[in-house]
């Protein structure tokens, strides 16, 4: 009798895996929801009005490309974050790595030396710097921790504030930065127009265009999802982040895991400033960070998958997109921040629960398959094939 389930029960089993996974996040929607509605009738306001302008608001055209260049680079930090969360490691330093890692690369591209190189060219160079910046960064975090074991979230932490000196000491007329005339602003200089990532009219109604760096970040994604899921060194780095003494004795080098990790984490942080310099400011600025810590829950809302952080990063977007009309409909825009920060937290509780619900419902299946008569285990079953 062959062993391969039947397709009708192999798609009600395909369910059972899928439907906690569908009910948390929506369900962790709902009662940030619910949180945010009690906050909003506490201080006077209508929730269901306050909604309905939010989502009014944020389906306008104009919103949605604000939307759009917002969640691509939600999503490029979130993804460096997820990274190092398959390998069980907290890279808190991707904040000091993209400001250092853009800072340093826009100040080349816009270098003297390289006028004459072609647009593409400085493109291309400007990335590569700004990913190898990131690595580097990270990469002492990942030093620290195979060499000396410090936990890397003291580390990058550290190289955070550490990052930003470094910054702020460098954007000065003195070193890399230029002032214009009439402002105060410092910024690099402006990089030539050649170099300018051009946007993309993708949505109809809008004057706005989407920056162009959303494909590169529709690549990151899928390379997440192809290296850490389709090849042997995905599955070594994430067999090392949940069992390294098990991985060291099926031969995968812990340590070295550590390192690829955090060097592939920070080298994706590194690209977090380009479609802000490439595609609209085309220059450093001072306003440029904040994203690590942002980051950190939209990896977790997504639950380090490609997927589930696009949608968390969209959803994000969304939420600071509508602050604005909150503010100036005079609602305290304070509820977004309780609105994201509630659902981070909703849907950590909401997986784990499922988890373990779900943990349970296969238990019990396979308690209720080994206890049927003439049924073996699947160990003896296979031996008996084989």
């Amino acid at each position: 009798m062959s062993d391969v389930p039947a397709p009708g029960l192999a798609r009600r089993l395909d369910w059972r895996r899928l439907l906690p996974r569908i009910i948390a996040p929506v369900g962790a929607l709902l009662l940030a929801a619910l949180i945010s509605s009690v906050a909003l009738l506490i201080s006077g306001d209508d929730p269901l009005s306050a909604f309905s302008s939010m989502v009014d608001y944020g389906t306008q055209p104009d919103s949605v490309v604000d939307i759009l260049n917002k969640s691509t680079d939600y999503y490029i930090a979130a993804v460096a974050v997820a990274i190092g969360f398959r390998m069980n490691l907290f890279n808190i330093g991707v904040d000091g790595q993209y400001r250092l890692a853009t800072l340093l690369s826009a100040a080349l591209g816009a270098a003297s030396f390289l006028h004459g190189v072609p647009g593409v060219l400085r493109i291309v160079l400007i990335v590569v710097v700004a990913m190898a910046v990131g690595a580097c960064w990270a990469g002492i975090a990942a030093v620290l921790k195979i060499t000396r074991g410090v936990s890397e979230v003291i580390s990058t932490i550290m190289l955070n504030y550490i990052g930003g000196q470094i910054v702020a000491y460098l954007l000065t007329t003195n070193h890399l930065g230029v002032q214009a005339k009439g402002s105060n602003d410092v910024t690099t200089p402006l990089l030539p127009k050649d170099s300018w990532v051009p946007g993309i009219p993708l949505i109809p109604g809008s004057p706005a265009q989407v920056h162009g760096f959303l494909i590169v970040a529709v690549i990151v994604g899928a390379g997440y999802w192809f290296v850490l899921g389709r090849t042997r060194f995905g599955f070594d780095l994430r067999a090392s982040g949940q069992n390294a003494t098990a991985a060291v004795a099926s031969g995968v080098n812990a340590r070295r895991m550590v390192l690829y990790a955090m060097l592939l984490s920070g080298g994706v942080a590194g690209l977090v400033g380009m479609s802000q310099l490439l595609g609209e400011r085309h220059a450093y600025t001072s306003s440029v960070g904040g994203l690590g810590f942002t980051a950190i829950g939209i990896a977790l809302l997504g639950r380090n998958s490609p997927v589930g952080i696009a949608l968390a990063s969209l959803l994000w977007a969304f939420l600071d997109r509508s602050a604005l009309i909150l503010d100036l409909n005079d609602i305290p825009k304070e509820i977004i921040t309780i609105m994201q920060g509630t659902t981070v937290l909703a849907v950590v509780v909401a997986y784990e629960l499922a988890e373990r619900l779900s943990r349970r419902a296969q238990q019990r299946r396979v308690g209720t398959v080994v206890a049927e008569p003439g049924t073996e285990p699947a160990a003896e079953r296979s031996e008996v094939h084989q």
